[in-house]
């Protein structure tokens, strides 16, 4: 599609004219793009997205929890001196006064975020210590929010971590076996099955208030994180679609799942694949520290057991995949499902047999 850039970008608050707008950044869900905009010569940078609308079918309330988490993350920056421009993501508003704009013409959304100078969002770690300066902008990003009211965010992906409805789910694609999958699969089957105390352990802490509500990101990786081009230190927290309210459990365990294990997520070679005991600590460490003590004792009790939760859930969701016919994730060869949950299940037994050293690594920090 060829859109009217100079169109939708004069339905924001901007002073100036489009200069040029190009295709930008590496991400599948939104289609992006680096607007440069001038103003009496003077040229500033700003990130434009098409909202993904099939994904993100409420767009008006997805972007209200934006707006919230980001007013607030902006407070927090200027409070403490620094600049919110640069070390928040920050919404540029339409003329209507929403934080989007809905075309008429195209009958799409589009968003407009300040763009963050002289950072980079990496998509693997390309120097030593990178991991580790995410879990300092999780941190960081996790303790901003802490006084957040997270009840007021909407749920844009309903249940996403709801442990125990993702184990109902897998036994009723279990049940239907509709490619005749399941009996090539017992031992997977198996390990799902043998696990389900694990599911309700976290959803009830929350339940009874024993682990307080609060904002979580739910898609911790490296390259939600902008660095410092020169210093390597961490700038900002971006791609907030999916904030909602959960446990830090949640995210901590989510970079835990994705950042500890030696292999690719869908590595065939399950030798190749293991949990790595000192990535865990570099991330522990890195993560509290920046958390400070805005942590509760239930929450760090549970953080250890979050790693393995996160990655149960995960290899329990692409073996229901897989059941299922292949429906929900992409793939790209017969059976990177089953590979992908076989992974996980391999990170799970290697964390099961280290938790001891997991939780003493946690209390440590």
């Amino acid at each position: 599609m060829n859109y009217d850039f100079c169109k939708i970008i004069s339905n924001f608050k901007l002073k100036g004219e489009l200069v040029s707008c190009v295709r930008y950044g590496e991400g599948h869900i939104n289609e992006t793009y680096l607007a440069v905009v001038s103003d009496n010569g003077a040229e500033t940078k700003y990130i434009l997205q098409k909202i993904n609308k099939n994904l993100f079918q409420n767009v008006d309330k997805l972007m209200n929890n934006i707006r919230l988490v980001t007013e607030h993350t902006r407070k927090k920056v200027a409070e403490r001196g620094g600049n919110p421009d640069r070390e928040s993501l920050s919404i540029v508003y339409a003329i209507d006064g929403k934080p989007y704009y809905r075309s008429p013409e195209y009958d799409e959304y589009f968003r407009v975020y300040i763009f963050i100078t002289d950072a980079v969002a990496h998509q693997r770690e390309e120097r030593p210590g990178q991991f580790y300066q995410s879990a300092v902008a999780f941190g960081e990003f996790a303790n901003m929010l802490a006084d957040f009211n997270a009840s007021e965010l909407y749920e844009v992906l309903p249940d996403f971590h709801n442990t125990e409805k993702r184990f109902n789910d897998f036994k009723v694609s279990l049940a239907a076996d509709k490619l005749g999958r399941a009996a090539g699969v017992q031992a997977e089957i198996n390990f799902v099955l043998e696990r389900e105390k694990y599911c309700k352990s976290l959803v009830n802490l929350i339940k009874t208030g024993q682990i307080p509500l609060k904002v979580t990101h739910n898609d911790t990786k490296l390259n939600n994180v902008m660095l410092d081009e020169k210093t390597d230190k961490p700038v900002a927290v971006i791609d907030l679609d999916t904030v909602m309210p959960g446990t830090i459990c949640y995210d901590f365990g989510d970079s835990i799942r994705f950042g500890c294990n030696t292999a690719a997520e869908d590595e065939k070679d399950l030798s190749k694949v293991n949990f790595d005991i000192d990535l865990f600590e570099e991330y522990t460490k890195g993560y509290l520290s920046a958390l400070g003590k805005s942590i509760t004792p239930a929450e760090k009790n549970n953080l250890a057991f979050g790693a393995i939760l996160m990655t149960y859930e995960c290899g329990m969701r692409f073996l229901s995949d897989y059941l299922n016919g292949d429906t929900y994730f992409r793939i790209r060869r017969e059976g990177h499902n089953l590979d992908r949950a076989r992974t996980q299940f391999k990170l799970v037994s290697d964390m099961e047999k280290r938790f001891d050293e997991m939780k003493k690594i946690v209390a440590a920090y």
